[in-house]
């Protein structure tokens, strides 16, 4: 089945997902880091002193779930992207948590490929 949680992985992009417009700058953000690929900011409802969205340019898949073989670069570059910010931020020597919601049982509300990257202070466990 190709619907996630009500976030169908095979239907067309949204260009008009928050996430998009946040891009095209027509949504303000706090934003950390910004390059060719990729631009993360500061989440606007924090669950952890530390909470930012590392959110791909252009129209990337809508969730995990639409991931395939030819995102391998994408993927990859998305996690060492969210390690240096990490890093940048000061959470390497306590740790952080990288997350990527999968739909809306995850908690998933933006249908645009995102990661989640939280830290600052002890994480409690994950069920």
């Amino acid at each position: 089945m190709s619907e996630l949680g009500g976030i169908d992985i095979h239907a067309p992009y949204d260009q008009d997902n928050t996430f998009a417009r946040i891009l095209r700058g027509e949504i303000p953000s706090d934003r950390v880091h910004e390059d060719e690929d990729f631009v993360a900011f500061r989440d606007i409802a924090p669950q952890a002193p530390t909470h930012i969205v590392v959110i791909p340019r252009g129209e990337p898949p809508t969730s995990p779930a639409g991931l395939d073989s030819s995102h391998e670069p994408l993927a990859g570059r998305m996690l060492r992207v969210a390690a240096a910010i990490a890093r940048a931020q000061g959470l390497e020597e306590g740790g952080y948590r990288l997350v990527l919601n999968c739909g809306r049982d995850a908690g998933q509300t933006v249908p645009h490929l995102h990661l989640h990257i939280l830290g600052g202070e002890p994480l409690g466990p994950l069920a």
